[in-house]
């Protein structure tokens, strides 16, 4: 199946097309879609764009850790699970996957409210919004997600429709190494799969708890990039979840998702 193919080469460290994309471009989309750069509540999406998302996903809530939240994701019933990668219109599409770290971020949050609740949320990385969906419901009083991919966005709006919210704020900026952040809370799933990437992350995220004081939530199955790198030293291990036997077919049989706390010892030094 074609999209088994795609997350194959993810999990397994071999496809960085994703990763040059946060370091560098915004490839594969109209040019329309490239000027745009935040969507607000309230933002109409474009009727061409949304009903090709609809036809071409699957509405679910099963499979995963998270059944109180409806997504509209790709499944084995669709269309593009069996065509060609290259032949979605608009770049790769990795936010219409669930992510084992986005599930145990979203499912911590939903059993731990107090976690989020009256303060700012950003989640980084968004994907499909679950995360920032997971927020919302447990009483952020502010949530940005950010995906530099403009399709995530429009994505996350749909899939805030479905779970009868407002849509929150989206930017799909880079804001790896921007100045950092006000923000109570950052969240983050499955990101650490290049290691270009991974201590362009290490860097900032330090940034913004030396500075802005921020708590900083990491969520991943452990993978080998990830549980390699020199921020995993500096991880306090909050909670691991067992996978849904759905979620563990889909990801090469990991079994288990992590929420780590990240606590440098030196987020005081400079960065």
């Amino acid at each position: 199946m074609a999209f088994r193919g795609w997350k194959r080469l993810l999990l397994l460290g071999k496809q960085n097309t994703f990763a040059k994309t946060w370091r560098s471009r915004r490839g594969g989309l109209t040019q329309r879609w490239k000027r745009c750069c935040h969507w607000s509540a309230g933002k109409s999406l474009d009727p061409e764009v949304r009903a090709f998302l609809e036809e071409n996903t699957e509405v679910t809530s099963s499979g995963h850790l998270t059944p109180e939240i409806r997504l509209r994701l790709l499944t084995p019933r669709c269309r593009f699970w069996r065509e060609k990668p290259d032949l979605w219109p608009y770049g790769d599409p990795f936010w219409a996957i669930y992510w084992p770290g986005g599930q145990a971020l979203s499912r911590y949050i939903l059993d731990n409210p107090r976690v989020v609740k009256g303060r700012s949320v950003l989640d980084l990385g968004s994907g499909c919004g679950a995360t920032a969906i997971a927020a919302v419901m447990s009483g952020a009083s502010q949530v940005l997600a950010n995906d530099i991919d403009p399709i995530a966005g429009m994505a996350m709006i749909l899939n805030c429709e479905l779970n009868h919210l407002n849509p929150f704020p989206i930017t799909i900026k880079n804001i790896i190494n921007s100045e950092a952040g006000n923000w109570d809370l950052i969240v983050l799933g499955d990101m650490f799969y290049d290691e270009q990437l991974a201590d362009g992350l290490h860097h900032w995220l330090r940034k913004c708890i030396r500075i802005q004081k921020t708590e900083v939530l990491i969520g991943d199955p452990g993978r080998h990039q990830f549980l390699s790198h020199s921020i995993h030293r500096q991880l306090h291990k909050v909670i691991e979840y067992s996978l849904p036997e759905y979620t563990r077919q889909e990801n090469n049989g990991l079994t288990s998702s992590i929420v780590w706390s990240y606590q440098p010892s030196n987020s005081l030094e400079n960065c």
